[in-house]
Parts: structure tokens; C-alpha cells; sequence
């Protein structure tokens, strides 16, 4: 089952279990998911990765606007999106730690070849394929700067 039929399932149990939370989360994933799907190209269809990077985009802007609640002083706001951005969170991948992402790349840095900061391009384009959904980009330039001596 594709991961935009899972979502629409989970809209119906979310409306039986009366979870507004929960059911607003899922309706701003699917319009989201839906607007994909009809796009110029896309062919009516999203593939599983792409609902994933577009979920992903989703949590990100989901914790930028917690944190710019809480920096404004406004609590109540930053705990509802950080609500959405749990239930967001389910349907991603399991994201590696920190110790798991600087062990694939410092094998990915052995396999190119790459010893110097001039090098990192070729590092982040095998790495960002390789941990796609798995790891945040910016933790996976921040390892590679560190690997390669920046």
C-alpha cells in the first residue's frame, strides 16, 4: 500500500476517533500529497519517496515555526506544532543517529577518495542519495565538513 493510501485511511480512523489534531495533520499532508499528484509531469501519481520528501519539508517548516513561537513567547502555538509534527513524523523513516551517519560516510569519503573540504560536492551527492529520509541534510554536511577536515 502506498504511503498516500495509508494517509487516507488514517483521515477515516482519525474522524472515528474524533482526533482533530491528528485529522488536520493528515488533510494538510494529503493537500499537500494531492497538489504533487496533479502537478505538470508528475502522471497522477507520487511515488513513496516523493510523499516522504515532501513530508519531510512539511516537519521542517512544522519545528521552524515552534521555535519562532516560543522565541515570540507564544507557547500554546509552538506545542500545537510541535503536535502536527509528531503525527507528520510517523510516516518517515526511522532517522539514523549520529554515530550510525559518520560511520557510512566516512566509508562513502574512503570510496571517493576525498581528503580535502574542496571534495565535499562529491561526498554530499553520494551522501544525500544514501540517507535520503534517513538523516537531515544539514547534519549530514555538518559530519562531512567535520571528515574532511573543514
Amino acid at each position: 500500500m502506498e504511503l498516500f493510501d495509508i494517509i487516507s485511511n488514517d483521515i477515516k480512523e482519525a474522524m472515528k476517533a474524533k482526533d482533530k489534531v491528528a485529522l488536520d495533520t493528515l488533510r494538510n499532508i494529503k493537500k499537500v500529497l494531492l497538489e504533487a499528484k496533479t502537478a505538470p509531469g508528475a502522471g497522477d501519481t507520487v511515488s513513496d519517496e516523493t510523499a516522504i520528501k515532501l513530508i519531510q519539508k512539511l516537519v521542517k517548516q512544522g519545528k521552524e515555526s515552534a521555535q519562532l513561537y516560543n522565541s515570540q513567547n507564544r507557547p500554546e502555538l509552538a506545542n500545537e506544532e510541535l503536535a502536527q509534527v509528531a503525527i507528520m513524523e510517523r510516516y518517515l523513516p526511522e532517522q539514523m543517529d549520529e554515530n550510525e551517519i559518520k560511520a557510512i560516510l566516512a566509508e562513502i569519503v574512503s570510496q571517493t577518495g576525498a581528503n580535502s573540504p574542496k571534495e565535499m560536492g562529491k561526498v554530499m551527492g553520494i551522501a544525500t542519495k544514501q540517507l535520503a529520509g534517513k538523516a537531515d541534510g544539514r547534519l549530514i554536511s555538518k559530519l562531512v565538513k567535520e571528515l574532511l577536515g573543514n
